[in-house]
C-alpha cells in the first residue's frame, strides 16, 4: 500500500500564513533531508495564543516571529521534543515573551547526531505535561497527546475546535518519520500511530510540509504509513530468512534507488525494527545491545546461525 504523500506547499520564509481559522504557520529557512523545506512554528488563536516548536536558534527567524506575534500575548510555548529543528528557539521566545516552556521533557541524546542534525540536548522545560493535559485561550483548546516512537518523549497536540492534531515529526505528509534507537523505539511508535488513528482526527498539521487534510484521507493516510513499517518489518524477516545476516546488506537490498545521504538513516531504521523483533522474540542477535554492524538471525532451533554464513 504505498503513502499517499502530500508534498506541494506554498510558503515564504519569514512570511505569517493563515493556514486554518485558529492557525498560522511562519516557516524556517532550515531545509534539509530532514526538515523537507524547513521547520513549520505554529501560532494558535488570535490575542491570547500559544506558539509550538518554535524551532532553530536563528536570528532572522527570531525576528520573523516577533513580527508575526506583535500586540498579541503569547500564553504558552509548547514543544513537541527535543530536537535541534524543534526546540532551541523556544527558551528565548518564552523569554521575550514572558512565559513559560511546556515539554514532556528535556533533550534526550539520540542517533540523530549520525545523521548531521544534532539534538538539543540542553533543552529542558519549565513545566512537564504529560497525556491529556490541556492549554486553553479564547474560542481554542489544545490537549496533549502522548506519541512516543520517533523519540521516547515525543507529544502531538490536539485542536479540539478544528478536529486536527499538531503532530510534530510523528506523522508526516512528505515522508516517513525516522524511528533511530537508542530513544527512538519502533514498537511504541506503531502504538502511537494507532493512538493518533482512533482519534479520527480531520486535519495532520506536521512541523515539517503540508498537512494530511480531510478525514477519510486521514484515515488511509495512516493506515498507509502504519502499513510501511509493516512492510519493513516483513522485508527484515524476508531477508533473514534468506542469506542477509546484518543490516547494512539488508538496506542495499530493500532500499532500491536510496541516496547515498540516506543510507546512515536508513541503518538506523532497520536497526529500530531489528530491536522490535527481538523484544517480540522473533529474532536474536549476537551482541548486547544490538548496533547496526551486529549480525542477527530468526528465532528458533531452524533458524540459521549467521556465523556460517
Amino acid at each position: 500500500m504505498p503513502i499517499p504523500f502530500v508534498r506541494d506547499i506554498e510558503f515564504a520564509y519569514g512570511e505569517v500564513a493563515q493556514v486554518s481559522p485558529l492557525l498560522r504557520r511562519v516557516i524556517a529557512n532550515n531545509p534539509s533531508p530532514f526538515t523537507y523545506v524547513g521547520t513549520g512554528v505554529y501560532i494558535v488563536g488570535r490575542g491570547e495564543v500559544a506558539v509550538i516548536d518554535p524551532g532553530p536558534m536563528d536570528m532572522d527567524h527570531f525576528e520573523a516571529l516577533k513580527r508575526a506575534l506583535k500586540g498579541e500575548t503569547v500564553k504558552y510555548v509548547l514543544v513537541t521534543h527535543g530536537h535541534s529543528d524543534h526546540s532551541p528557539l523556544a527558551r528565548p521566545l518564552a523569554q521575550w515573551a514572558g512565559c513559560q516552556v511546556y515539554a514532556k521533557a528535556g533533550g534526550q541524546p539520540t542517533a540523530k547526531g549520525e545523521l548531521g542534525s544534532e539534538d538539543d540536548a540542553g533543552f529542558v522545560p519549565d513545566v512537564c505535561v504529560q497525556e491529556g493535559d490541556q492549554f486553553s485561550g479564547p474560542g481554542w483548546t489544545l490537549e496533549v497527546i502522548e506519541t512516543p516512537g520517533h523519540t521516547q518523549t515525543h507529544i502531538c497536540f490536539a485542536l479540539k475546535e478544528e478536529q486536527a492534531c499538531l503532530t510534530g515529526d510523528h506523522i508526516m505528509g512528505w515522508s516517513t518519520t525516522i524511528v533511530a534507537p537508542p530513544d527512538g523505539h519502533m514498537a511504541d511508535y506503531f502504538n502511537s500511530l494507532d493512538k493518533i488513528a482512533a482519534r479520527d482526527f480531520e486535519t495532520l498539521w506536521p512541523t515539517h510540509g503540508a498537512p494530511v487534510q480531510g478525514g477519510a484521507f486521514v484515515r488511509r493516510f495512516i493506515q498507509a504509513y502504519r502499513q510501511h513499517r509493516q512492510d519493513r518489518e516483513d522485508g527484515v524477516l524476508d531477508q533473514l530468512a534468506g542469506d542477509v545476516h546484518d543490516i547494512p546488506a539488508m538496506v542495499r537490498a530493500m532500499y532500491i534507488g536510496l541516496e547515498e545521504r540516506l543510507f546512515p538513516a536508513a541503518c538506523l531504521s532497520l536497526l529500530g525494527h531489528m530491536m522490535k523483533l527481538i523484544d517480540d522474540g522473533r529474532v536474536v542477535c549476537d551482541s548486547q545491545p544490538p548496533v547496526i554492524q551486529s549480525r542477527f538471525r530468526l528465532a528458533g532451533p531452524a533458524a540459521q546461525d549467521p556465523g556460517s554464513v
